[in-house]
């Protein structure tokens, strides 16, 4: 099992790194590194390289994978294991697929001494279709009673933010993505109480990534 770094809140920011090559996760990865705390890689970038690029990536930062892992609970426990073999520290699962599969993800992740975020809601314009006031309060409690280390809220909508923090609680992490390209304000959420912001295209498509997400963090640096 690879030894990975563990996340913990400096700048508040997590970089989501959604391109699809080794060279370029490598490079974008180490120009902001001073700027991140964790590297969220998804399946553009495993699909594109492989899953081994979780344990290069670590060496740079705490890898986080957003898998949004929904299956039934000995198909979830296989992927996390997996996932934590590979050097991540964290994943990303949904809640909808009941306790049952949550909570065999969360033991997974305290077998590895690892985190498990779960989503509460999404950011795009139709993350709310389903995922209503009351789902969403529901996965967060869900959430909060099987031991996860976090949940997954909208930065594009900051008032669920809010909201979803009164559900679980300061003994939970939020992490909260659509910052930049989908409109979300870095400054906004974390005053509504989320504790990092996940920025991907703002940052890796930027001519100069590293001055981007310096310019997040000095954004909400009064905030964390």
């Amino acid at each position: 099992m690879s030894m990975s770094k563990s996340i913990s809140r400096k700048n508040g920011v997590i970089l989501a790194l959604d391109v699809t090559d080794e060279k370029s996760a490598l490079t974008i990865s180490r120009d902001v590194a001073d700027f991140i705390d964790a590297i969220k890689i998804g399946y553009p970038l495993v699909l594109g390289t492989g899953l081994s690029i979780a344990e290069k990536l670590s060496r740079i930062a705490p890898v986080i994978a957003d898998f949004k892992v929904a299956d039934i609970p000995n198909t979830d426990r296989l992927i996390c294991e997996h996932v934590f073999e590979a050097g991540c520290d964290a994943v990303i699962v949904q809640g909808f697929t009941g306790p049952d599969s949550l909570f065999e993800c969360v033991k997974t992740a305290d077998d590895y001494k690892k985190k498990v975020f779960v989503v509460a809601e999404m950011s795009h314009p139709g993350g709310d279709h389903f995922f209503t006031d009351g789902v969403s309060k529901e996965i967060a409690a869900m959430a909060k009673k099987s031991g996860a280390f976090g949940i997954v809220a909208p930065a594009t909508r900051p008032e669920r933010v809010k909201e979803l923090r009164g559900v679980i609680g300061n003994s939970m992490k939020i992490i909260s993505p659509g910052v930049g390209a989908q409109g979300g304000s870095a400054a906004d959420t974390i005053k509504a109480g989320a504790d990092w912001v996940i920025v991907g295209r703002s940052i890796y498509g930027a001519k100069n990534p590293k001055e981007e997400a310096e310019k997040i963090k000095k954004e909400i640096e009064k905030y964390i």
